[in-house]
């Protein structure tokens, strides 16, 4: 049975800004084709609770015959796919001298690779009905250099040129492409990366203008933003900094702090 009803695709769906963002949509009145590695089953009962049809997909996005049956999961349940939000990634914090191809490949495959085999199989799908939107979510680390992220920053930087460049391609077909460039947001990812003693909450609250983390609230929003054709119909190719203003800012830490 096909479904005249909004149908998003939203991978990393597990916790997160994937988590809120597939609540959101819930809300909003989408059907949900959740992609996740890890069990989603939390996430698919809030959504439920909001109302909303949920289909879980369980799989590595970075094979492309895994996103090629999540594609045909969601046409034989909906026969259509009007969202599309490639949230998954990995971090991988290392001093660049250490980083092994091996790893720095894995990061690749899993934060572009995947959104690029994700977005050509639902893009199609889109291309096809004339309509849709691609959000992927990058990071601040699309647009800065940060260190000991070598290969977590490259392929943040590559998925803001992928964004680019596909809705170059498809935006004079219907399809719309954007990205969205969180900072710092308290996620379980952010949890396990502290835990290695990287970095501590004031080093990011003193660096971010707005003295604050994100939530993952913060960055659904702006995804449900780009998401709806109502809202943001002729953004297409852009890459919104949901980051307190962190990549606008170049003030020293005792220059910022004296002004709170």
């Amino acid at each position: 049975m096909h479904s005249s009803q909004k149908v998003a695709v939203i991978t990393g769906a597990a916790q997160g800004i994937g988590r809120r963002t597939a609540e959101l949509f819930a809300q909003q009145g989408y059907s949900l084709a959740l992609v996740d590695l890890k069990p989603m089953a939390a996430t698919a009962q809030a959504a439920q609770n909001s109302g909303a049809e949920v289909l879980e997909l369980t799989g590595d996005i970075s094979n492309e015959q895994s996103v090629s049956q999540f594609a045909a999961s969601v046409t034989d349940r909906w026969g259509r796919a009007d969202v599309l939000v490639n949230n998954a990634g990995i971090s991988f914090i290392s001093p660049a001298e250490n980083v092994s191809a091996a790893d720095f490949r894995r990061v690749l495959e899993v934060n572009l690779v995947a959104p690029f085999l994700l977005a050509k199989a639902f893009g199609a799908m889109m291309l096809s009905q004339k309509s849709g939107s691609i959000v992927n979510v990058a990071s601040v680390a699309g647009l800065l250099g940060i260190a000991d992220r070598s290969a977590y920053n490259a392929s943040k930087h590559g998925l803001i040129g992928l964004t680019r460049t596909l809705a170059s391609e498809w935006g004079g077909r219907g399809v719309r492409v954007n990205a969205v460039c969180p900072g710092w947001v308290k996620t379980e990812m952010d949890a396990a990366d502290q835990a290695g003693g990287g970095y501590s909450d004031a080093d990011i609250t003193n660096r971010v203008p707005m003295a604050r983390f994100a939530s993952p609230d913060d960055i659904a929003k702006a995804i449900a933003f780009l998401a709806d054709h109502r809202l943001s119909g002729y953004v297409n190719g852009h890459t919104l900094s949901v980051d307190g203003g962190w990549s606008g800012d170049g003030s020293w830490d005792s220059l910022r702090l004296r002004h709170r």
